[in-house]
């Protein structure tokens, strides 16, 4: 994997027979010595101490770094930094498109610069599941599938095209085409290998599989025993191409468990305990590792469930070792014999395989005996707001008093998290199977749990009449890779619409309810038990295969229910079987959102509200006029499990994966660019050559001081990179929208930043545009708002204007940028345009007081300097305005090889300090000499 790896200073090197095949391993018993006891490490650090044993090259990874992670002292806090290779990287649609933009650019530039452009490729293999452009725009009917994949395709048809290309263009890139899954269920079901085999200098290696992906989801594939997590798409290039990523040994968190889950509990109670108990402990940054004699009764869909689940409670990974019931997984899902040998016999020979009374050595601990988890959901916008079942309905009418206010969405609401909102282009709803009654009708919420009640009368197209108010579900939606992928909770789901039907009931008329499981497999094993037409019955027909309503890709609300939320402003509810359920996300018309097992989804369709004690009141009436409740329709765990039985087999599995990669016809017959470099569309306002490598010379010129600097923003504490990273919808009148109205792109067809993530024209426009950004030389702002320096001749004087205009003038006037700014900078998720926008800004460095570490990694990775202000030194305490004319000095010193640890800042105002050099590792370094981590890669490949 690492191109520089070709020490071994442990001996650790050695051979593990299989079945006649021989492999070659790196034994993590050969690191020994006085304080290493590599057989009590968690079962995580070993697989990372794998990773460093096979990598070592003397300069990123060393001798020293493996004896700090074999000789771990659990109770440290973490400060030494290590490079973690990953196996391979696994990429949704969103956030892996701007991946393969940088790689055909990168193509370009190395045939401009003479070099073979087919040389850019992959090194570490890649692949793409695209699962967040379907939109639930069409639902209840038996054709909303096929309609909903061909909007799919006419709205995102520039991407497909690009990506179809890539797909042939580079090697070790594979795409799973729309309409096939969501990226982490295909990756558990048919991507992880658990361990990982790759020829190496002629020798077959076997090693764990690890991963990087660019979707915090990531870790759903834990459950496999798979260490991995989500990144940004700047790690997950360097990871492509071969660099190791940057990070600390963590502190673990072990999460004993035992016992046995009780009857009418679900592996979604179970998940949604655990994140309450695990936010509430704080395990933000750190490690958490499940062992004891409860991980193995557990199911490895029950396993992949927590591990998915994994963002929600603040870890970087949730994973579970590897034990027989991997295996057993590994092989109903369709892997070779060949594998499952394998996967075995390696984790027995490194100490990985699960022993259910081992207590390994671990941070902190915690314990939870799994008899006590009761039926939950979360909400009304947290997933660690877990509310017991039977406190379902006090708990709503406690929370909607912050939901029912006269003006709308409760203060606090945050815009910039809301998805946008394609217009939908065919109708969203086409009737139920089966109308409704007439008198249907919604119980007003209690006059004491908010505003007083002020319910509306609607009727629909067809007729129907009910009373819709507070409370109402208007979606119910089976949906997220959580739950999707676990057969037991889908099973469990369509026993209980059978049930329901069997009795007569149905679901009331102003839910949405949509199926989006997350592959084919399900629909699968749904036919042959027989239960696809009760589901339908209730208008949970298939939607899509993908992330929908999870994502905000819920689509419209029915339009007669749509128009009265609006005109009486209700608090109406979606509830969903997914893992996020924030303020704005789900669809614009809904304020709360409850996250729910998939049959207690079924079960609120039929309710249809969330003033409903679900255990005690009527869900309805059977055909005789008797009342029927949630216990007279539930499954038992014995029904469910032979319904199960009797309806998955592996060979679904393999049927389903055979030839995953090549899609329908849709994906077959797109018109698609060949050759080795792209043939891009002056036209496209979605995929546009990235400007990285314009003018780039075959040798990195010397790094220069940065002198005559202006302050682009000057910001407070905790700037999160959603303040930097463009995100949600793009309004008509921000920079974004003026590009795209100037291209012929119509405000209903904006779409949102996420799909437009391969046009850099879009992306820096939104860069700094976070509607709660406060950008303090513009006060009196919130939003992309700064002060031109350029327009006036006196500081005091300079105009407020967009970021991205003063951006332009700074530029054209080869005036360089700066950012300063407060404590933990860059925290949040690793988004790569974070610091592509920045650079693109034309920001040079940023000063900061602290860094969240994989922001400031990829500052340095687009080849912006981060600094650091002194110790217990602020802009405020060292007199900064952001009004200062700024020089930097001292950067030169990298042009020697070393890396200064500090550089001299001053300002034509006489302010004069000495910053911290936050250029942390060698490689760092490199990449900074060469203008960022593509450039880089760039040249070394040029040189080979």
């Amino acid at each position: 994997m690492n191109a520089l790896a070709s020490q071994d200073s442990f001996g650790a090197k050695s051979t593990l027979d299989v079945d006649g095949k021989s492999y070659e391993i790196f034994r993590l018993d050969a690191v020994q010595g006085e304080g290493l006891d590599v057989a009590s490490l968690p079962y995580s650090l070993k697989v990372l101490l794998e990773n460093l044993l096979r990598t070592e090259d003397g300069a990123d990874i060393t001798a020293d770094d493996i004896k700090a992670l074999a000789g771990w002292d659990e109770t440290a806090q973490p400060d030494k930094e290590i490079q973690f290779t990953p196996a391979r990287v696994v990429m949704q649609d969103f956030t892996g498109v701007p991946c393969v933009v940088d790689l055909a650019t990168m193509r370009e530039a190395m045939a401009d610069l003479g070099g073979d452009p087919s040389k850019i490729n992959p090194l570490a293999p890649a692949e793409m599941v695209i699962d967040h452009s379907v939109i639930a725009d069409v639902f209840g009917t038996p054709e909303a599938f096929q309609r909903n994949v061909e909007i799919e395709y006419e709205r995102n048809r520039e991407r497909y095209q690009f990506l179809r290309w890539g797909q042939g263009a580079f090697d070790d890139f594979k795409v799973v085409p729309p309409g096939t899954g969501i990226v982490h269920q295909v990756n558990i079901e048919h991507l992880a290998r658990t361990i990982f085999t790759r020829e190496v200098d002629g020798e077959l290696q076997a090693y764990p599989d690890t991963l990087v992906g660019t979707d915090s989801h990531t870790t759903m594939v834990n459950g496999l025993g798979v260490v991995g997590w989500g990144v940004g798409g700047i790690e997950a290039e360097a990871a492509m191409l071969g660099q190791p990523v940057s990070m600390l040994i963590p502190r673990v968190v072990g999460f004993k468990l035992h016992g046995d889950l009780p009857e009418g509990s679900t592996a979604t109670d179970l998940v949604l305990t655990i994140t309450e108990m695990l936010r509430k402990h704080g395990v933000v940054g750190k490690f958490v590792e499940f062992y004891g004699a409860g991980v193995s009764a557990l199911p490895l869909a029950n396993r992949a469930t927590i591990g998915n689940m994994s963002p929600e409670f603040g870890s970087t990974i949730a994973v579970f070792p590897i034990d027989a019931e991997t295996v057993s997984y590994l092989k109903l899902t369709g892997r070779s014999e060949e594998q499952l040998k394998l996967v075995e016999a390696y984790a027995k020979e490194q100490g990985l395989w699960h022993d259910p009374d081992a207590e390994p050595r671990y941070s902190e601990k915690l314990e939870l005996d799994l008899a006590t988890v009761v039926p939950s959901i979360a909400g009304p916008k947290r997933p660690q707001d877990r509310i017991q079942v039977t406190d379902a309905k006090p708990a709503f009418r406690g929370a909607l008093v912050d939901y029912a206010g006269e003006n709308g969405p409760e203060e606090g609401y945050d815009e910039a998290s809301a998805e946008s909102f394609p217009a939908s282009d065919a109708p969203s709803y086409s009737g139920g199977n089966g109308s409704p009654a007439p008198s249907d009708h919604l119980s007003a919420a209690p006059k004491d749990g908010g505003r007083a009640s002020d319910p509306i009368e609607v009727t629909l197209e067809d007729g129907t009449k009910f009373t819709l108010d507070h409370g109402a579900v208007t979606i119910a939606a089976i949906t997220s890779c959580t739950n999707t992928s676990n057969p037991s909770v889908m099973i469990g789901a369509a026993l209980l619409a059978k049930n329901a039907v069997e009795k007569g009931l149905q679901r009331k008329p102003w839910v949405k309810t949509t199926l989006a499981p997350g592959s084919k497999v399900v629909s699968d094993y749904y036919e042959k038990a027989g239960l696809t037409p009760y589901l339908d019955k209730l208008g949970f027909n298939l939607v899509g295969y993908g992330c929908t309503t999870c994502i905000g890709n819920s689509g419209p609300l029915i339009p007669e229910v749509s128009a009265a939320v609006n005109e009486k402003d209700l608090a109406v509810v979606s509830v969903l079987s997914g893992n996020r359920n924030f303020e704005g996300r789900i669809n614009p018309d809904i304020k709360m959102n409850y996250l729910a097992s998939p049959p207690l989804v079924v079960a609120y369709a039929l309710a249809g509200s969330m003033d409903v004690d679900l255990f005690n009141d009527p869900l309805g009436k059977d055909t005789d006029g008797n009342d029927v409740f949630l216990k007279d329709i539930w499954p038992s765990p014995a029904d469910v499990e032979a319904t199960i039985a009797g309806a998955i087999t592996s060979e679904m599995f393999s049927k389903d994966y055979a030839d995953v990669f090549a899609g329908d016809e849709n994906w077959q017959s797109l018109p698609t660019p060949e050759g080795d470099t792209f043939a891009w569309d002056d036209a496209s306002t979605y995929v546009r050559k990235a400007p990285y490598f314009e003018g780039m010379p075959e040798s990195p010129a010397p790094v220069t001081d940065i002198e005559g600097a202006r302050v682009l923003l000057k910001l407070g504490d905790s700037v999160t990179t959603d303040h930097i990273s463009p995100a949600g919808a793009i309004k008509k009148d921000s920079p974004a929208g003026k590009y795209l109205l100037e291209h012929g792109v119509e405000q209903r067809d904006f779409n949102s930043y996420g799909s437009r993530r391969g046009n850099h024209e879009v992306m820096i426009r939104g860069t700094f545009a976070n509607i709660r950004l406060r950008n303090q030389i513009a006060p009196g702002t919130e939003g992309g708002f700064t002060r031109d320096f350029t327009a006036a001749e006196n500081a005091g004087d300079a105009p407020v204007t967009t970021v991205f205009d003063a951006s332009v003038n700074y530029q054209e006037k080869g005036i360089p940028l700066v950012v300063l700014a407060g404590k933990e900078y860059g925290s949040g998720s690793s988004r790569d345009w974070a610091a592509k926008g920045t650079s693109l800004l034309g920001v040079k460095a940023v000063i900061a007081e602290s860094y969240e570490r994989i922001h400031r990694s990829n500052l340095i990775g687009m080849g912006v300097i981060p600094l650091q202000f002194p110790e217990g030194k602020t802009a405020e305490s060292l007199g900064l305005t952001g009004e200062e004319t700024f020089s930097i000095s001292g950067i030169t010193a990298l042009n020697d090889g070393t890396t200064p640890k500090t550089v001299k800042v001053t300002t034509d105002s006489g302010v004069e300090f000495d910053a911290v050099v936050r250029i942390d590792t060698p490689g760092e370094a490199n990449y900074y000499r060469n203008g960022g981590i593509m450039q880089y890669v760039l040249r070394n490949l040029l040189k080979g």
